[in-house]
Formats: structure tokens, sequence, C-alpha cells
């Protein structure tokens, strides 16, 4: 009930945010883009692409105050066959500083699959704390995790270490807790090295690993697996 009330406010708030980013026009906000193209679209531990590789872009629309608006899509493949070939992540929130040194980010998503023949769609509330721009704890938590039709929190705490101008490492553990009526809890955990290659453009290997309760939950799409990925933003 609580989410429900949370998202319900997030929702009215953020509905305020574009009409008035509407109104107030280009000078008022900022818009930015991403693009990449990745060897398997990995998420929390587990790939969403089938192993194969995945086209994404999104757009992000912010606001002088720090109220923002995005919306980003990647091909997707599962198994067994559920017909989603697309997914769409509509994303509403706030972020800014709050202290020295200090920054958070709060929002509320809604992950869509258009194609599918089964209903996958789901919203999930997210908290991200900040230190440095270097090290990150962010928390999510949903009523209908993973479109199951149970409660799940997620976890995931992050570093950053540049290599200099062009390279740095990024590293993330992540814990979900989701309903045993679901399935059980699982961890996974990521590295990767970043090169940044010329201007916004970047390439990035990734390698992730999940425990044994990743690979029951989304077999033969869990466990050990390289990304690779060409990436910018504009």
């Amino acid at each position: 009930m609580v989410v429900e009330q949370v998202k319900g406010r997030l929702v009215r708030c953020c509905s305020g945010l574009l009409v008035g980013l509407a109104m107030s026009g280009a000078a008022a906000a900022a818009v930015e883009g991403n693009a990449s193209l990745t060897s398997d679209y990995v998420w929390r531990g587990s790939s969403q692409s089938d192993g194969d590789p995945a086209a994404q872009a999104g757009v992000k629309l912010t606001s002088s105050r720090g109220w923002y608006a995005s919306a980003w899509g990647s091909g997707v493949s599962f198994q067994p066959d559920n017909g989603a070939r697309s997914e769409f992540d509509l994303v509403a929130g706030w972020s800014g500083a709050v202290a020295n040194d200090w920054a958070v980010d709060v929002n509320l998503t809604r992950y869509l699959y258009p194609s599918a023949n089964v209903d996958l769609d789901w919203t999930e509330l997210n908290g991200t704390l900040t230190w440095q721009q270097r090290y990150w704890l962010q928390v999510g938590v949903s009523d209908n995790a993973l479109a199951g039709g149970h409660g799940g929190t997620y976890a995931q705490l992050g570093a950053r270490l540049p290599l200099g101008e062009a390279w740095r490492l990024e590293g993330a553990i992540g814990h979900y807790w989701l309903d045993s009526a679901q399935s059980d809890d699982y961890l996974h955990g990521q590295l990767s090295a970043v090169w940044r290659v010329h201007g916004p453009w970047e390439l990035r290997l990734t390698a992730h690993d999940t425990d044994r309760a990743a690979q029951r939950l989304f077999p033969g799409n869990a466990g050990s697996r390289v990304e690779f990925a060409l990436q910018t933003t504009f």
C-alpha cells in the first residue's frame, strides 16, 4: 500500500513536470541522448537478449531544478519465447546534490514489452545515493517484481575508479530479495573496464557472474558471461 501511494504521488508530480517543461520551453531544460551496441544485453546478472547482440538508445529531458523524464529502448529475446522483441523503459524522477559530495536520484521506472504475448510490464520505485560521483548505493522496490505478481527489493553497491583521462574501472555487486512464492533470492556481480576512445565514444568490457539461485531462475541466461559494448552520449 505504501509503495502504491508513493508511486501515485510520483506519477502526479512527474506529470506536472512534463507539462511544466512543455510550457516553459527549451531554455529551461536540457536534452541529452545515449546509444550503444552491445554483444549481450545483461541486466542484474541475467541476459535479456538470450546471449545475442542488442542495439540500444535513449533520450533524457532535465529541468533546471533537477526534475527529469527519460525514455530508453533495447532489443530483447527471452527463453522460452514469449514474443517480446523490444523493451522500453519510461522514467520520471528527480536528481541533485543534497550535501557536499553527496547526490540523490529518486525515480519511478515503468518497464514495457509491447510485442510480448504475455503481460511482462511492471513498475519499480528506485533510489540511488552517490558519494563523490564514484560510489553508489541503489535500491529498487516493486510490488510486481519482474512482472511475477509478487514483491521484490533490489540493492546494488558499486564503485568507479578513474585510471587517467581515458580509462576507468567500474564494479558492482547486487542482491535481489524476491518473494518466496516467486523465486529464491539471488546475488550477482560485475566488473567493467571502460576506455574513452574519442570524445563521447567509449568501449566497455564487462564480466558478469551470478549465484546458482539466479541460474535456476534464469536457466541459460545467468551465470558467468562477458559483455562487450560500444557506447556514446550526445
